[in-house]
């Protein structure tokens, strides 16, 4: 890398051999998801596999060719559906398991190349030419977050079509021949979608708004004549979606579930029904529409296509009667859009809108709010569609943002370091919601790999006693004796029962958050070498069970937070189910705390408060023994997982001190003791004054 900026012979071969690499791993790793969702597919029983498959088929294997669609099995989709879909039968189903899920994988793939297709290139914008080489790893990025959206695997699970109308619609406004053309292939494209579907008229509106009225028109009669032959071929069944059902409303689960996320289920689950609730749906989803459709127009004029496709589905999402699950891909196609002024900033919004795409409500927020992580779906798609503020092409900053001051890699005392010298280490203050939402999926992916850790009791209460017979040897086994002397005095037992379970969460985010605020650089070094440090114990946890004193049987600890316990039903509250009561080793009560030491030593201004800062894992190390939580080798073994978190983040990235020159804002003295003297700084691609050379920072 800092031979291809330098303009030396081996640097573009080099570099492209670096970007035919990565486009090579995302190209892998897209068809590995693929195949791995279509797997886990066919493993599933017959009868739990395209649940929503079975509701077009008759129930004993032959063609639905009699009887109302909207009967006992669920079917939810629109006559004209039904009717396309009608050949199709149990058996086949069941023989042609490989062929739906192989076809519905390549409608998935069609759709993700079609988006990576349409967005705007970095050489459509005015800037240079041959800036499109970036544009290949779309491609495999795209097909990646389709196959791993939730609306895409819901799709394969339950059999369903809602990726057809998605397709339709891409290939009508976003293809160029067809959305550039006379109109009539865009019209008939978007009138089909919407007799598969008929929010998707809505794309009507946005055709006629951006002055393609031929095809405006042409998808209402689409629409029309699709609508039309279903009710002349199933006229109870149209009869029953149109007027009864009013466009499928109610049809399949209730429309008050959490599944529907829909600004109608909203309102429904908040307690609101008959008149009012159909007066203020009717009312919030109108404007909705108008503040929607007019973002898209002026996305759409602007040369962004597949955002002001995104931001009208996302706007079908909201003002749908349901949007379950398997139709929320508009929201995903949102991704497109550019959000800030910061190169560091535009990574939030596609960010954010994957999170919620792919993961749980319960993975996104913490407990306390999973009554908001679960309209997350509604809440991004309202986002989209109102609220969020996307650049135009125009903009000064759209292909150019203000970049990021970095500082050139360093090397170590030894030629290795760092291994990632091309890397730049950031200098200003990361984005705070991008920070908050990976902190909160980082331990939420922590939680989860130590709750699976293996837990068997009697293999951690062997390595229970082999830890204490090494301590014996080393004469270090003080754990019982300093448990009970703990237990027999009330103030201090109290006391320590109260920090084993609030300063283990409370002073680590404490130090993050002054970090965050005073030293922003200082934050991402310290923050890097804690993940890394968190990451070598979960191998600990996997490789070493190993149950705690006061789980040891026999041997007389006392625990002091929770009380006596049934050694084979154990009881710890709210963390029984949460926590792995047999990752004991290394601990990262410890872990954490010397890691605070060593920041606070790092950055605090006098001698008193640095010493101040390493009593915290002094005493951390007592409360853990003296609550009978941890052995003494347990501290040992966290002491050592911080030192490889450090020692892993120096390899990778070099030093952690940082000129305080090229921080934005920052005053002297905040960084500057940080600071490692005479350090290259440059701020992204901007050159610095003619003449000038980058002032190093003093100590």
């Amino acid at each position: 890398m800092a031979d291809a900026e330098q303009g030396g012979p081996a640097g573009p071969p080099r570099a492209g051999a670096r970007a035919g690499t990565v486009l090579g791993a995302l190209w892998l790793l897209a068809g590995l998801l693929a195949v791995r969702q279509a797997a886990a597919v066919l493993r599933l029983p017959p009868e739990r596999r395209f649940t929503g498959l079975g509701s077009w088929t008759g129930g004993d294997g032959v063609l639905r060719v009699r009887g109302s669609l909207y009967g006992a099995d669920g079917f939810t989709g629109t006559p004209f559906a039904g009717l396309v879909l009608r050949p199709l039968s149990r058996a086949a189903e069941q023989s042609l398991g490989v062929v739906w899920t192989v076809g519905t994988l390549l409608l998935v793939v069609a759709v993700a190349l079609l988006a990576a297709r349409a967005l705007p290139g970095r050489g459509d914008d005015g800037g240079p030419p041959g800036r499109r080489v970036a544009l290949p790893a779309a491609a495999p990025v795209a097909v990646i977050l389709a196959v791993a959206s939730l609306p895409v695997r819901n799709t394969f699970t339950l059999g369903q079509t809602s990726i057809i109308p998605v397709l339709l619609v891409l290939l009508g406004c976003c293809v160029p021949r067809f959305a550039q053309g006379s109109g009539r292939a865009t019209g008939v494209l978007t009138g089909l979608a919407a007799a598969l579907q008929p929010v998707v008229l809505l794309f009507a509106a946005l055709l006629w708004l951006t002055g393609r009225r031929r095809a405006a028109v042409t998808a209402g009669v689409t629409f029309a004549a699709a609508t039309a032959l279903a009710w002349v071929t199933l006229p109870d069944d149209s009869w029953t979606y149109w007027a009864h059902h009013i466009a499928g409303a109610g049809l399949g689960e209730a429309p008050d579930g959490v599944a529907n996320q829909s600004l109608h289920g909203l309102l429904l689950r908040v307690g609101l029904r008959g008149p009012l609730e159909l007066a203020l749906y009717a009312s919030l989803a109108a404007a909705v529409a108008v503040v929607g459709l007019r973002r898209a127009v002026r996305y759409a004029e602007d040369g962004q296509a597949l955002l002001a496709t995104a931001v009208t589905g996302c706007v079908a999402v909201v003002v749908a009667p349901t949007a379950w699950q398997h139709q929320q891909l508009w929201i995903l196609l949102a991704v497109a859009g550019r959000v800030g002024r910061r190169r560091a900033d535009r990574f939030v919004w596609p960010v954010l809108v994957v999170l919620v795409m792919t993961l749980t409500s319960t993975v996104l927020v913490p407990p306390n709010l999973v009554a908001l992580g679960r309209h997350a779906p509604l809440l991004a798609a309202l986002a989209a569609a109102c609220a969020v503020p996307f650049l135009t092409r125009s903009s000064e900053v759209w292909d150019r943002p203000v970049p990021t001051p970095v500082a050139e890699p360093q090397r170590g005392r030894f030629a290795w370091v760092p291994l990632l010298r091309f890397f730049k280490r950031a200098l200003n203050r990361p984005n705070l919601l991008l920070e908050l939402m990976l902190i909160r999926v980082g331990y939420w992916v922590y939680s989860y790999i130590r709750a699976q850790a293996p837990d068997s009791r009697t293999l951690a209460e062997s390595h229970g006693r082999q830890i204490l017979g090494v301590e014996e040897f080393l004469l270090m086994d003080v754990e019982h004796a300093f448990n009970h002397f703990v237990a027999g005095v009330g103030w201090l037992k109290d006391g320590m029962n109260y920090y084993y379970g609030t300063f283990h969460f409370l002073v680590p985010l404490s130090v993050l958050g002054y970090l965050y605020a005073r030293r922003p650089a200082t934050y991402r070094w310290a923050r890097t070498a804690l993940g890394f440090a968190t990451l070598v114990a979960l191998v600990g946890f996997w490789l070493y069970p190993l149950a705690p004193p006061r789980l040891m049987p026999g041997l007389g600890f006392i625990d002091t937070v929770n009380g006596p316990q049934d050694l084979a039903h154990p009881d710890f509250g709210a963390l029984t189910e949460l926590a792995n009561q047999y990752a004991a080793m290394p601990s990262l009560h410890i872990g954490w705390s010397l890691w605070c030491g060593v920041v606070i030593a790092v950055v605090a201004p006098r001698a008193w408060t640095r010493w101040l800062g390493m009593l915290y894992p002094l005493l951390t190390f007592s409360v853990i023994v003296g609550t009978a939580n941890h052995y003494v080798l347990d501290a040992a073994g966290g002491a050592l997982v911080v030192a490889s978190g450090f020692a892993i983040q120096y390899a990778l990235t070099g030093p952690g001190r940082v000129a305080l020159a090229a921080i934005p804002g920052a005053r002297r003295g905040d960084e500057a003791r940080a600071a490692a003297p005479r350090e290259t700084v440059r701020a992204g691609s901007r050159p610095g004054p003619p003449g000038r050379r980058p002032p190093a920072a003093s100590r």
